[in-house]
């Protein structure tokens, strides 16, 4: 499991403690805890795409020879 889908499984479970709760506080911060684990995955996912784009135009580019000048 990678760090997206843990962040999605802690949001859910904060969700649920959201819907459950009888207190409006307490509702209120298991809310803005899933909304910040969905943050989270979110985060994770845009960087993980920017690395790995990245990496892939890394091994694309032609090669720099020194001689070549």
């Amino acid at each position: 499991m990678n760090p997206s889908e843990k962040f999605l499984r802690f949001a859910a479970e904060c969700e649920l403690m959201a819907k459950f709760t009888r207190s409006p506080e307490n509702k209120t911060v298991w809310t803005r805890m899933a909304e910040r684990w969905l943050r989270c995955a979110q985060l994770y996912d845009r960087e993980a795409s920017a690395a790995h784009t990245s990496m892939a135009a890394k091994r694309h580019r032609s090669p720099n020879h020194s001689w070549a000048h």
